[in-house]
């Protein structure tokens, strides 16, 4: 199996400390953000990954080379424009296996993976429509990620975009998925497209079927200072892998 990262964004949000690299690169402990996302992924026996890189992507590219390093293999997708996620997805295409995960680069999940992979194939030997799996997380306030309802027994229902409605806990998007290839057929090449926006509805609307696996485990949205800052800090305070 396959990991790929989205590791193409602008990083606008925090321009403001980190002027002159890729946010995927963003220091933390003494090495990037990215770095990270790859030991979390090789932690549960995948060693082949798939970046897709865009803005300033030569940092990325010289700094993990090929994975040896880090024990793992790296192949790049390289966006010459932004292509939203499920763009940058499609731009890849060519170097993506029958099933791959997918991780957001600007957000971290400490959860267990392999616990959403068995879910993802429970879900597929139920209903071979079921194209994609999504880890959710719970939060107090959704409203700065809308919400995202689930049955009983974990098909997603629909999704809520932000909001300013209650505070009640929801499930969010934890920007953790395991898809289907299948999934590339539902996104138009070389246009920028939305995962979130525009992808997942659609899949829904097509009679295809979306799994919501609800996971604990620690979760932030680094693409901005104060959750750059609290990664950090759980970087410091957390126990020796």
């Amino acid at each position: 199996m396959q990991a790929v990262i989205l590791a193409g964004g602008l990083g606008t949000r925090l321009r403001s400390i980190l002027s002159e690299k890729p946010k995927p690169m963003a220091e933390i402990g003494g090495k990037p953000f990215l770095e990270y996302q790859i030991e979390f992924i090789r932690r549960h026996k995948i060693c082949e990954f798939v970046l897709c890189v865009g803005y300033l992507h030569d940092f990325i590219q010289e700094f993990f080379r090929d994975g040896a390093a880090w024990g793992v293999r790296i192949k790049y997708a390289i966006e010459d424009e932004l292509l939203g996620t499920a763009g940058a997805i499609k731009n890849a295409e060519k170097h993506l296996q029958e099933r791959f995960v997918l991780l957001n680069g600007d957000s971290f999940f400490d959860f267990d993976l392999s616990a959403l992979l068995h879910f993802h194939d429970s879900q597929r030997s139920e209903d071979r429509s079921s194209i994609g799996s999504i880890a959710l997380t719970e939060v107090d306030d959704f409203r700065n990620y809308g919400a995202i309802a689930i049955d009983a027994r974990g098909k997603i229902l629909s999704f809520e975009e932000k909001t300013i409605a209650s505070k009640t806990a929801k499930h969010i998007n934890a920007g953790v998925y395991v898809f289907e290839k299948e999934i590339l057929s539902f996104i138009p090449s070389m246009q920028k497209i939305s995962l979130e926006r525009e992808t997942f509805p659609a899949l829904l609307e097509n009679g295809k079927a979306l799994g919501g696996f609800v996971a604990r485990g620690f979760f932030v949205d680094i693409g901005t200072p104060s959750g750059l800052r609290t990664f950090q800090q759980y970087v410091l305070e957390r126990p020796p892998l």
